[in-house]
């Protein structure tokens, strides 16, 4: 069997991606760099929505195959599989955001669907003020961001309903795949066994690493070490917490287990982390409009 590469943006590792927590770019943007076709992949933590408002596109999602003109909108929940094939004179936007922050809004998004037409407008609207407010940095930027993507998610979910998506039917590994990570959530903080986890799902420790490997592409350790990883960034970027306090937040009673910890994730020790970020946003210029 082919293993569907799990990437963070295609054709990034964890290291790699933008530590962003919120990202929008334009499909040219990646697609153009591979021939303007995106093979089969998917995410293991990210909630994307394109849209797309020139050319054509034909998109897979979980094996269901959709012809996209514009104006239309596609989401795509974590760990859905799906691959593009884009005309060259493609354009849109695609918003890549945390799913964790995506299903914070309280919308219910059931699966990958497709939106076309005038259903697709009011997604259209909610994207374009989401994008504005990421470009104008103003006083509480990110309260109003975190309001804009509860309205984009109302827009999808009633646009759902409205157009609901193909039924492709649900793969026993993605269902416990996608137990595993809520349980993740969770648990995270809590330093809890991979063989805990394995009893909660009610399946063995093996049978959870062979899912894990399939479906996200590492180990259920790997799984775990990663969003502690993340937590980790976001509270070193966006906290004056020290190493020992975002320790003891993390679970780890060692502060100097957790530094090295930290250290061998992060591939740089947790300050030099914050230095080189601290550094990068002072010499990051201003955002663009969106195309």
């Amino acid at each position: 069997m082919t293993r569907i590469p799990t990437y963070a943006l295609y054709g990034e590792d964890e290291q790699t991606a933008a530590q962003d927590w919120l990202h929008w770019e334009t499909i040219p943007a990646r697609s153009r760099l591979h021939g303007f076709t995106i093979a089969p992949h998917r995410h293991g933590h990210l909630f994307q929505v394109l849209s797309l408002t020139a050319g054509q596109a034909v998109i897979t999602l979980d094996g269901v195959t959709h012809r996209m003109e514009p104006p239309s909108v596609a989401i795509l929940p974590a760990l859905t599989v799906h691959g593009y094939d884009f005309s060259p004179d493609v354009d849109g936007i695609v918003l890549t955001m945390m799913q964790r922050d995506a299903l914070d809004s309280g919308a219910v998004i059931a699966g990958p669907s497709v939106i076309h037409g005038d259903t697709a407008i009011p997604v259209r609207q909610a994207l374009s003020d989401l994008l504005a407010e990421m470009n104008e940095p103003a006083a509480g930027r990110d309260i109003a961001m975190r309001a804009r993507i509860a309205l984009l998610m109302v827009a999808l979910s009633r646009a759902v309903v409205i157009a609901p998506a193909s039924d492709s039917g649900r793969d026993p590994a993605r269902s416990k795949a996608e137990a595993f990570q809520a349980l993740v959530e969770k648990w995270f903080r809590e330093s809890r066994s991979v063989a805990s986890y394995a009893q909660e799902i009610g399946i063995s420790q093996t049978h959870l690493g062979r899912i894990c490997r399939e479906v996200l592409g590492t180990s259920p350790l790997g799984v775990i070490e990663r969003r502690i990883a993340l937590e980790a960034r976001r509270m070193l970027l966006f906290s004056n917490l020290s190493v020992k306090e975002i320790g003891a937040e993390l679970g780890y009673d060692d502060p100097a287990y957790f530094t090295r910890a930290l250290t061998r994730l992060l591939g740089r020790s947790p300050m030099a982390f914050r230095r080189a970020a601290a550094l990068s946003a002072e010499a990051r210029p201003p955002r663009g409009r969106p195309a």
